[in-house]
């Protein structure tokens, strides 16, 4: 079977994983090649290349970047591919006006509505990263039939190994050794509500006085997030680390992972802070309580609640045990599975 990856690969953040993750897995099988079109010199490039996928990079430095359409279009009339797997909705526009004839499946990692126009009607399958996702899309008039529900999965062994040595993020933020700590990892965007997360920090200060938030990620609200800690009185407690490269290695010093988004696909990152036998608390968006219990969720946007639940965690620290479910092998033989019925 051969099958054609493409995702734009214009940032690493979970889907650009998730992405490197089926690659990886499906490296495995003997019976499949696969071929890679992504951004040249992207970290989902490097990685992929560095497991030995074919990766055939291209300028892709808009979302729909003319270069890039002209790269897809070479790669598809040499490689000849069964399967056309699209990983975001840039890389949807662009293969679906190539892919006339072929098989197409693209996956949907994020609970937004789609359009009634576009492209979402093209594909043979929509693989959902969670029940949510698809509710979602059911909603916006895609035939169920045509969804089919695979759970983003991760390694849990190459997630510990990547978590050491440690960090010793307290040293260098200056934090006291024996203080607690929030730990936050995702883009600085609107959906992801960081801005939820300092209010609760604001909460939290009377109820724990010692504890202190990290929020690790860039985006767009950096500035507005800085000014929110500024005008709270919170620089002292809430800190702005940016992109963190060894992201494994500073959850795995959280004394609890926290969540505050306010849509959520699934969270992926969540898996990671359970491999590492983190505490978690998170908001009840989109397709987390898929991955969580409900009594460490808290409804959307209720800064007080959420800063409660932490102090109630950090009191009672309990490790949720990890979902086999949520592997990156489960995944792969989940998405295989879709290839093989369509085929």
């Amino acid at each position: 079977m051969r099958v054609l990856q493409v995702d734009s690969g214009r940032e690493w953040r979970g889907g650009q994983n998730q992405v490197w993750l089926l690659c990886h897995e499906l490296g495995k099988d003997a019976g499949i090649e696969q071929v890679l079109v992504t951004k040249h010199g992207s970290e989902l490039a490097r990685r992929a290349g560095g497991d030995g996928v074919a990766v055939q990079g291209t300028t892709w430095e808009i979302g729909l970047d003319p270069r890039a359409w002209w790269q897809l279009r070479r790669t598809i009339a040499a490689f000849q591919p069964d399967v056309i797997h699209v990983h975001d909705s840039h890389a949807l526009t662009l293969g679906a006006t190539v892919a006339l004839g072929r098989t197409l499946v693209a996956a949907r990692r994020v609970d937004f509505h789609v359009g009634r126009f576009g492209f979402w009607r093209r594909p043979d399958r929509i693989i959902a990263v969670s029940e949510a996702v698809k509710q979602i899309l059911t909603r916006d008039g895609i035939a169920a039939g045509a969804i089919t529900v695979v759970h983003d999965g991760i390694d849990p062994d190459q997630i510990r190994r990547a978590a050491t040595p440690r960090l010793d993020i307290r040293s260098q933020l200056r934090i006291p050794a024996g203080a607690p700590l929030a730990v936050n990892a995702a883009a600085l965007v609107d959906h992801k509500d960081q801005r939820t997360l300092v209010r609760a920090a604001q909460y939290a200060r009377a109820l724990e006085p010692q504890l202190h938030w990290i929020i690790a990620g860039e985006g767009p609200l950096r500035a507005a997030l800085s000014a929110e800690i500024g005008r709270l009185e919170l620089e002292d407690r809430v800190h702005l680390v940016g992109y963190v490269d060894r992201i494994d290695a500073l959850i795995a010093e959280a004394s609890v992972f926290v969540m505050s988004s306010k849509t959520e696909g699934l969270g992926s990152v969540i898996l990671n802070a359970l491999a590492l036998g983190r505490p978690v608390v998170a908001t009840a968006a989109g397709g987390i309580p898929e991955l969580l219990p409900a009594d460490v969720l808290v409804p959307v946007g209720t800064p007080d609640a959420l800063a409660q639940k932490v102090v109630d965690v950090l009191k009672r620290p309990t490790p949720l045990p990890f979902p086999p479910r949520f592997t990156a092998s489960a995944m792969a033989r989940g998405v295989l599975d879709v290839y093989r019925a369509l085929l």
